[in-house]
């Protein structure tokens, strides 16, 4: 029986993931699909059908859709590696699964490896089939399409999709004489994604690179592939298995891709043999994290900075290791949050004149909470920092591969040493990819993520009222275009404050900026931000910061 659709959020963009759960089992197993999926059309396929019930019957299985494929939002922008991973989590969280074995399919098993290497605390084992670790020729991955071979695949997107001119035949030969099972696969890859959709992946995918944390990865894990797969050839699966420590790769004869067409007993013999091996485990494993760390080169106002640091690094989630006069040290959960603070750090810092760097690198940390800096982060550091200049921002390569298809912009820059090695590691300026079609909007130092574009709209029009002390939140809404009711709503789920506090709250934050500045006296300055009085401004500024404005002004 077809278990329920289901919905969940993910990520700042609050991203509706479709998920199913089904089976009762003791532990819990993630499958999270290949290239493109539809959890609602899986069940029209009885070989796929017979594979997810045998394995309800020793767990509880959880599918799910990545975000622009099937039911889930079907979002054409890029999504990068973690932004997937993300999803993962937020269908974990929504069914209350603690730990769980993860079963990644092709470019599923990437998404995977990364959640196993960030996440290991929530991962019981990870078992992959048919799993790539690059998707792009190179040197020392040569079994990764050329650009030719992928120039192909788009082609093919581009003018077929959906048709009987998908070739097909080759992810699955056993079955390219059965006309029912390749109708339903064609028509799995059609409900999966439009041909927007698809093309977008697909190009996403061609950028994949995770071979700089295979060796991060500290679960049980199990890899299984067929000799003669010609979509993900076995040399990928051996090269995989030497990178990730005590892994177990199984080879099967056979040359189909998917997983639960020919000899499917097998696969599940192994899977089921794999799980009975497991032992429990409490100790707490190490995971990635990203380390950004960043020196003042020149300024006055020390004090204003460290607030800064410490606001826009909690504000993406972050922790300050350490911070002084001329430098921080923070550790962030993901790249995409250390990027963005760095790049959001950068620009501000710029706007009082400040000359500031910044470097960003991948650590492994049982406890980011605890741990003390290690010889590796002090060489990392030392490295990076020779190579950095003014008002600049540097990213490892690994940093880069994971953030492929991310708003960010790397334009490849110098290298250093790896640390333990000869090996080059190579650095990338990091900046912003500037969108054409949107306001040239300004940063601000408020307290929520600014990615949401309803936000940046709402910004902009408060800037451009900040000194009308008349202005209102009904002025807001018409300006919007919206009713007050859903004001109050959108704005309150975004930022956790009504319109009067946000607006109250910008001109506050904006006011305690230029109080550091002391470019005008404090009366000045509470007309320029729409405050009626000083007397009141001095109250407002108290409730908000703790803080009069006279203690601010004075200390700068």
């Amino acid at each position: 029986m077809k278990p329920p659709i289901q919905y969940t959020k993910s990520g700042v963009e609050a991203v509706s993931i479709a998920y199913q759960v089904f089976g009762s089992g003791p532990i819990d197993i993630v499958y999270i699909p290949g290239w493109v999926s539809n959890i609602d059309w899986m069940w029209a396929c009885p070989e796929l059908v017979d594979f997810f019930e045998t394995l309800g019957k020793i767990a509880r299985v959880i599918l799910f859709d990545k975000r622009g494929t099937g039911l889930s939002d079907r979002a054409v922008e890029f999504s990068t590696l973690e932004e997937r991973m993300e999803d993962i989590k937020a269908v974990m969280d929504a069914v209350d699964s603690k730990k769980a074995i993860l079963f990644g399919h092709s470019e599923g098993g990437s998404v995977s490896a990364l959640f196993s290497a960030t996440y290991p605390n929530r991962v019981t084992a990870l078992i992959a089939f048919g799993i790539f670790a690059k998707r792009r020729y190179s040197l020392d991955y040569p079994w990764a399409p050329t650009d030719q071979e992928r120039q192909k695949v788009y082609n093919m997107i581009e003018n077929s999709w959906g048709s009987g001119e998908m070739n097909l035949e080759t992810l699955v030969p056993s079955k390219a004489n059965d006309p029912v099972f390749m109708d339903w696969l064609a028509n799995y890859f059609r409900s999966g994604a439009s041909p927007t959709a698809a093309m977008k992946l697909t190009k996403t995918n061609t950028q994949v690179n995770i071979i700089d944390i295979l060796g991060y990865i500290n679960v049980p894990t199990l890899l299984m592939q067929r000799t003669n797969d010609i979509d993900v050839k076995i040399e990928e699966g051996r090269f995989i298995a030497e990178r990730i420590k005590g892994s177990k790769f199984v080879e099967f004869e056979g040359d189909d891709h998917l997983f639960w067409v020919g000899n499917t007993v097998e696969v599940l013999d192994q899977i089921k043999m794999f799980i009975k091996t497991l032992k429990p485990s409490t100790q707490k494993k190490k995971g990635i994290c990203t380390m950004l760390f960043g020196e003042v080169f020149s300024s006055t106002r020390g004090n204003l900075i460290n607030e800064m640091i410490h606001q826009y690094v909690n504000e993406c989630g972050g922790l300050i290791l350490k911070n002084d006069k001329k430098h921080f040290i923070a550790a962030f959960q993901t790249p995409g949050k250390a990027v963005h603070c760095s790049i959001e750090l950068l620009n501000n810092l710029e706007d009082i004149k400040t000359s500031f760097s910044m470097g960003i690198y991948l650590a492994k940390r049982s406890d980011i909470y605890k741990e003390t800096l290690n010889k590796r982060d002090e060489y990392m550091m030392q490295s990076m920092r020779s190579q950095l200049n003014y008002s600049h921002i540097l990213a490892t390569q690994t940093i880069k591969h994971l953030l492929t298809g991310s708003e960010f912009n790397f334009t490849e820059d110098s290298s250093v040493l790896e640390y333990g090695s000869c090996k080059l590691c190579k650095l990338y300026s990091v900046s912003k990819v500037l969108d054409t079609n949107k306001k040239n909007t300004k940063n601000h130092l408020y307290n929520f993520n600014q990615y949401n574009s309803f936000l940046e709209d709402v910004l902009q029009i408060i800037d451009n009222h900040i000194d009308d002390s008349a202005f209102s939140v009904d002025m807001l809404s018409r300006k919007i275009g919206i009713s007050e009711r859903q004001l109050q709503r959108k704005i309150k789920e975004a930022t956790r404050k009504s319109p009067s506090q946000l607006i109250a709250s910008i001109r506050l934050n904006k006011a305690k900026l230029a109080l550091a500045l002391r470019d005008c006296s404090i009366a000045e300055i509470a007309f320029q931000f729409g405050f009626s009085s000083p007397s009141y401004f001095s109250k407002c500024f108290k409730k908000e910061f703790g803080l009069s404005p006279n203690e601010v002004y004075d200390k700068t």
